[in-house]
């Protein structure tokens, strides 16, 4: 069994981490004509950050049978991908966040138009390094990756999740509203990543992409009930980002529509069921496992 499979959780995280910020470090490296732009780069991507979406691209990959080094490229084009909304999310037109992973946001570092250049820059380069030649994974396999991300990114994804979350504040949604904005805010990209990890076996059968699909969508609401439930509970400190955000904007979430106790129960639920998502996977897909109990469990 692949050593990786067999890691404690700390380990794996760490492990993942420092094999995504090397890819990404060296996709920064590169000749970009403006210095600022290349620095602001950097700064939204190599400074921090949990990682959690390239490490379930890895743990995905682990699950299926295929090695790490066959996943990099596709763990680094989710982060950069996340990085990217990120940067834009907390730009003064957006959340005007000027706090993200413990340090000011990039367009407080820098100005506003160099955020959204960043922003553009890093959405571009996910999708140059994800159609990149592969001696692993076929090129229309790296297609349908390509057209995975981009469904998962877009209109029909984050993006559209963002514009549900912007006309909701304010406004008293149902549960499956909030449920329906999240899986696209947060839960889509939080998915893909999971899909993609798992295309990383050429062979990938059909009862493999339902169970990895069904895990995905368990695990990418129960992470976002845990960050409204953070939001409620933890500190500007711990989170790196500012506390209580969502409530100064008045935006639902599940902890003003549940209450807190009912949405912590809502969070392990659905950890539960994401977990019983991989019955049929052997011992490699632990790790996947292990994050399920992770997401709702983590303290930022």
């Amino acid at each position: 069994m692949n050593t990786a499979a067999t890691q404690t959780l700390d380990e794996f995280l760490q492990h993942c981490q420092q094999r995504v910020n090397h890819r990404l470090g060296e996709q920064l490296n590169t000749d970009i004509s403006s210095r600022t732009l290349k620095e602001a780069m950097e700064y939204a991507c190599l400074g921090g950050g949990k990682r959690i979406r390239p490490v379930l691209v890895y743990a995905s990959a682990l699950a299926v049978g295929a090695e790490l080094s066959s996943a990099d490229n596709t763990a680094a084009a989710v982060e950069l991908i996340h990085s990217y909304s990120l940067v834009h999310d907390d730009l003064p037109a957006m959340d005007d966040d000027d706090l993200r992973r413990g340090k000011p946001s990039v367009h407080k570092a820098f100005d506003e138009a160099t955020a959204i250049l960043v922003g553009d820059a890093l959405q571009s380069l996910a999708f140059q390094l994800l159609s990149a030649d592969s001696s692993v994974i076929s090129a229309q396999k790296r297609l349908d990756m390509v057209q995975i991300l981009s469904r998962a990114a877009g209109a029909t994804g984050m993006v559209g999740g963002q514009s549900l979350d912007f006309e909701a504040v304010g406004t008293n949604l149902t549960l499956s509203q909030l449920e329906q904005m999240h899986k696209l805010k947060t839960g889509a990209l939080i998915s893909c990543a999971v899909l993609l990890g798992g295309m990383s076996n050429d062979q990938l059968g059909d009862a493999q992409v339902t169970a990895l699909s069904d895990y995905a969508s368990y695990i990418g609401l129960a992470f976002q009930v845990q960050d409204d439930i953070l939001d409620e509970i933890s500190d500007t400190i711990t989170l790196g980002k500012p506390q209580g955000s969502d409530r100064k904007q008045n935006k639902p979430t599940y902890v003003t529509l549940l209450g807190l106790d009912a949405a912590k129960e809502l969070a392990s639920e659905l950890s539960n069921k994401a977990i019983h998502a991989l019955d049929d996977f052997p011992e490699r897909a632990d790790q996947l496992r292990k994050l399920a109990a992770y997401v709702v469990s983590r303290p930022h």
